[in-house]
Formats: structure tokens, sequence, C-alpha cells
């Protein structure tokens, strides 16, 4: 009897001190789950990003932000975990992940004039020609799509469309191979050509009329942050420059290598573009990678971003074979005109000297384009 007596109180402190213990532990797995959330959290207020081998795993914010919340809800459901301070420290992270990813997923509030135009364009990294040239007719045919931008296609791969129909559905055309992008276009094109900025690689600029707007296109494709994230930088910098001089009307669309959380990204942004998918709150799309059976789509390179001359009406995103990134389309309304019709836009003016009339240019060699059909079959 005195023995029982003598060890209950030492079995009460050993479940004391496994109990702190194992309290401990599990403060320091949450400490260790939240390193990710906290660091990102660092990187997007600093802009740490810009230029460095941060730039990489800033495109996991948003998966950062839900692991926070997991955590969050694990300390509050689990009473030895509950730590006041504790909380309020992780509540005070996911608080700021939040506020900062929140705005892409409300859609903005706006009506779409009775009397605008609407303009259906995609963009589509081609994957070095391996994109399935009778799919993507067949998308631009299905869609309706009036200009098209197609990145890292070969001269091989435009020959490949053009067999498949491409240029009888989009006669007009401004093809840069040599380079890496091209533009596809139902409507004639003018002010075509280049841009004449600091890229990896210049990027194809074409002028589309449609509606009483003059619309400039630019078919991005930056270089890739892995590869080398200061060329990266500074080709985001080069399309921030071109960004600022041109008009209202105009569409930078394409395979930017970049997320709505990277620095580089967020100062083309505020030269008065928006991205379509955060405009609709479609905040989380995913257009990369694709192909892959065990990897599905995780972070969004791709985007559709448009001046403040026209609004987005729909977006969403195509899966097209052979490629591992995923076609964006959109349609866009071209907001009436307020006031005078502004000037040429500088990034046409930054991709050819003088206005010209629709062309069709491959390596060099400019060709004559037949007439657009006025309507879709």
């Amino acid at each position: 009897m005195t023995g029982t007596v003598t060890d209950a109180p030492r079995d009460v402190d050993r479940r004391r001190t496994l109990g702190r213990r194992g309290r401990a532990w599990g403060l320091v797995g949450c400490g260790v789950a939240l390193a990710a959330p906290a660091a990102l959290l660092v990187v997007r207020l600093t802009g740490l990003d810009a230029g460095t081998p941060l730039a990489m795993p800033m495109v996991l914010f948003p998966y950062s932000t839900v692991l926070g919340v997991l955590v969050l809800g694990v300390m509050v459901a689990v009473p030895a975990l509950r730590s006041r301070w504790a909380v309020a420290v992780v509540g005070a992270l996911v608080v700021a992940h939040v506020a900062l990813l929140a705005p892409r997923f409300v859609p903005e509030r706006q009506q779409v004039p009775a009397d605008s135009v609407e303009l259906r364009v995609a963009s589509i990294n081609a994957g070095g020609g391996g994109a399935d040239p009778r799919a993507l007719v067949e998308l631009v045919r299905t869609e309706r799509i009036d200009v098209l931008a197609v990145e890292q296609m070969p001269s091989g791969g435009v020959d490949a469309l053009d067999k498949a129909g491409l240029g009888t559905l989009m006669p007009y055309q401004e093809l840069h191979p040599e380079y890496d992008s091209s533009i596809y276009s139902r409507h004639p094109l003018s002010h075509v050509g280049t841009t004449h900025v600091d890229t990896a690689w210049p990027q194809t600029t074409a002028e589309v009329a449609v509606g009483g707007h003059r619309v400039q296109f630019v078919a991005v494709h930056t270089y890739y942050t892995l590869g080398d994230a200061k060329r990266w930088t500074r080709d985001m910098t080069a399309l921030t420059s071109v960004a600022r001089r041109s008009g209202p009307d105009a569409v930078f669309l394409g395979d930017f290598n970049a997320s709505l959380d990277h620095t580089p990204m967020r100062r083309l942004l505020a030269t008065g573009l928006t991205d379509t998918h955060a405009e609709l709150g479609r905040g989380w799309a995913r257009t990369w990678p694709v192909g892959h059976a065990l990897v599905p789509p995780l972070i969004q390179l791709d985007h559709v971003l448009h001046g403040p001359g026209l609004m987005g009406v729909s977006v969403g995103e195509r899966t097209v074979p052979g490629t591992d990134h995923r076609a964006v389309v959109a349609v866009l309304a071209l907001l009436p005109e307020k006031g005078p019709t502004p000037g040429r836009n500088a990034a046409g003016a930054a991709a050819a000297g003088t206005p010209s009339p629709s062309r069709s240019r491959l390596l060099g060699i400019v060709v004559p384009c037949p007439p657009v059909p006025a309507a879709w079959p």
C-alpha cells in the first residue's frame, strides 16, 4: 500500500515531463513548418527576389500561405500547442499572407459597357515547336481567337502550323522564329517588328486596329529564373520601360516566367497594366508544368496583361498536347474612348521605325497576306 502511494507522484511527474517535452517538440515542429512562409513573406515585402536565386522559391508563396493556415489550425485544435503568444505570432503571419493574396481572388466589380467591342486573345508557349499544330489550330477555331501570341516556336513549327491551316484562320502574321515569338491575327497588322530594349532576345510587337482602337500587342517571353535570375530581372525591367511608354490600349501576353508575387512582375503591373486573371478573381490559375503524369500544373507563368483602355471579360487555360505550358485564352473588352484618340504606342515605335501594312515575315522574307475573313464560320 505504501509503495502504491509513493509511486503515484512519480507517475504524475513523468506524465507532466512527457507532456512538456511533447508540447515543446510540437511547437518546434510548427516553427520549422513556418520557416518557409516566414522567409517568403520577408522576401515578398522587401523585394529580395529581384535578380537573386530567391526568385525561384517565390512562385510558391501561395502554397506557403496554405501551409501557414494549416499550422495555425493545428495549433488552435491541439490543446497542448495552444500557446497564446505562439498562436498570436502565427496568426499575424497568416493575416499578412492573406492580405497580400486576397486582392487577386476578389473580382473587380466593373460593368462592361454595352457598346464595347470584344477582342479574343490567346498565348501559348509552344515548347520549342512541340505543341501539336492541329490541336492549336483547333483551339484557335473553337475559341474564335482574334490575336494569338506564340512563344518558343522555331521555323519548323511555323511551317507545321501553316500546313495545319492556321494561315487560313489568321492570315495576318508577324513571325520571328529566328528570335522566339510570333503574332498571328485575323485583323490587319501595322507597326510590326520587334522591341529594341535590353531583353535576352527581341520581343515581337504588332498593332491591331479594331473597334476604333489601335491595340498594341507585345508577345512576351522572358529568360527563366532558374537559368539566370539577373537576366530575367533585366528582361522584366526592359518590359516595364516599354509598358511605361505604351498607351492605354496595350496588351502584353505570353510566358513571363513570373508569378504575381515576383517583385519585377509587380513593378510591371505598377505601370498601369492589369493581370486579367487577378482582375476576374482567378488568382490561383496554374499554367505550368503540363504533360507530367505525376505532377499537375502548379504555378502560373503565363499571363495576359492589358492597359486601362481594356477590361477583362473572361479568362481561362487550355491544354495543348506537346508543350509543358497551358495556353491562356482571354476575352477583353475595348472601352469607349473618353477623349482624343491617343497617339501611337511607344512600344510600337520601339518595335518599328515607320508604319507599315500588315505583312507576314519569316526569317526576313516579306510575303503579302490574303484578306482577313469577315466573320468566323
